[in-house]
């Protein structure tokens, strides 16, 4: 190093132990004074929870069967497993007491009533990672058969419209979209 160098570098250095010397007291003030409070603020939450704890037991509530839908009355689901951030699936039974084909299968909450039938859901997999994976069936409840339509890998889909022997089904994954045409 050239002299002007050194006598910079000595200049700055003096400058940055000065600035240390003066605000190392604030900086551990503070430091003191947080650790300080983050004591104060457990010692009360120590305090109330020593008051409040008879009170909070929590009690695990086991799922009921119930209605599955507004529109069917003849069945009725107990709810099987919670997906995280996305749908719930469910044991369906129907209310009668006739045994079904329906409860070898775990289906989701959305239901079509239509003339030949009931517009159901019927989950492949409960795996969160597997899902989307869906089998939209035609459950007839007269003679108890299940009839797979089509597959659909989304969430969101609708039944568009119906004409005599077929049924238009639209989906939407939320980048694209489509349409399945399925016949009766």
């Amino acid at each position: 190093m050239n002299k002007i160098q050194l006598i910079f570098h000595h200049i700055f250095r003096f400058i940055w132990n000065l600035i240390f010397i003066i605000s190392y007291p604030i900086l551990a003030t503070f430091g003191l004074v947080f650790i300080g409070m983050t004591y104060f603020f457990s010692w009360i939450s120590r305090m109330l929870t020593r008051i409040k704890r008879k009170e909070s037991i929590t009690e695990i509530t086991i799922p009921e069967w119930g209605q599955l839908s507004q529109d069917v009355d003849l069945l009725e689901a107990k709810l099987y497993k919670q997906i995280m951030f996305g749908p719930s699936c469910y044991a369906v039974r129907r209310k009668d007491g006739v045994p079904s084909v329906l409860e070898d299968h775990y289906f989701g909450k959305k239901v079509n009533v239509i003339e030949e039938g009931y517009l159901l859901e019927r989950w492949n997999t409960v795996e969160a990672k597997e899902l989307p994976d869906f089998d939209v069936c035609l459950y007839e409840p007269d003679e108890d058969r299940l009839t797979p339509l089509t597959n659909i890998k989304c969430f969101d889909w609708h039944l568009a419209e119906k004409e005599k022997n077929k049924l238009c089904f639209k989906w939407f994954d939320g980048t694209q979209g489509g349409e399945v045409s399925v016949a009766l």
